[in-house]
């Protein structure tokens, strides 16, 4: 009779692991996609993250070159050097001034790199009269 109850008690011990490794592969099956959904979902929130600061300062920067500062620049190409302290929260880019003829183009570059997967590319054009 002793053997018997050591035998149920086997079986039981036998069913409820059993039944744990089951919860476990639902539990798992179940989160897997969510956290896929996560990580995309942070990483489109951080590229518009990092696309409305670099709108920001580019816009910013843009006025004060239509106000008349552009004339302290020659003509082409050029890195721009600002000071805006939100480009602190911005991955490693490049702020780049092209001056042809009347035409003022500022646009910032994300660097490849850690961020490539960040598609960030912020263009402004201005005609001066």
């Amino acid at each position: 009779m002793v053997t018997k109850k050591q035998n149920r008690q086997r079986e039981r011990g036998a069913v409820l692991l059993a039944e744990l490794i089951v919860a476990l592969v639902l539990l798992a099956t179940a989160l897997i996609p969510i956290t896929f959904s996560i990580i995309n979902d942070q990483r489109t929130f951080r590229n518009y993250y990092f696309k409305a600061i670099a709108m920001e300062i580019v816009d910013g920067e843009m006025e004060i070159l239509k106000s008349g500062y552009w004339k302290e620049f020659e003509q082409g190409a050029q890195p721009y050097p600002t000071t805006a302290k939100a480009g602190e929260n911005l991955p490693e880019g490049d702020f780049i001034l092209t001056l042809k003829g009347k035409l003022i183009r500022l646009e910032w570059k994300i660097k490849e790199g850690r961020y490539r997967y960040y598609r960030v590319h912020i263009v402004r054009e201005v005609n001066i009269q």
